[in-house]
């Protein structure tokens, strides 16, 4: 079982513009701002501000999503955790909502609503958690 990544960002939650600019430079790797700025303008119906570009990925390197590297007089932005990583820390999150918020009625009304697909992922899961524990334990 793949832990939850480290290092973490500060704060999970982006809006849609910090999340599309996380998309863009997960898919080219490192961006600079005119790199990102042109893939938005891509789009003729989109309208962007270079310096808001700016702004977000300022922003999202505080939040603990990006680093910045400067090479000269560019500046470059790369993720700190990868795509699969921030998905890990999503569903993590969210399972944790949802167990804060459901008392054991919720959660036996929500169990019991599920498709024979769900159960079997839900049965592995459990499964998975049973071995990774014993294997835990005989290593303590």
């Amino acid at each position: 079982m793949s832990p939850l990544p480290h290092p973490r960002p500060k704060h999970l939650s982006l809006g849609p513009l910090e999340t599309e600019i996380l998309h863009i430079i997960w898919g080219l790797g490192s961006a600079t701002v005119k790199q990102i700025h042109e893939q938005i303008l891509a789009n003729p119906d989109r309208e962007l501000a270079y310096a808001s570009v700016t702004t977000v990925l300022n922003r999202l390197t505080k939040k603990g999503w990006l680093v910045c590297n400067k090479k000269e007089r560019a500046f470059s932005w790369k993720p700190l955790i990868s795509r699969k990583e921030a998905q890990v820390l999503n569903s993590h999150e969210h399972l944790n909502r949802f167990l804060a918020a459901s008392n054991p009625d919720i959660v036996a009304a929500f169990a019991d609503s599920l498709d024979a697909g769900s159960v079997e992922q839900i049965n592995a899961i459990a499964q998975r958690l049973q071995a990774v524990r014993r294997a835990r334990e005989e290593q303590e």
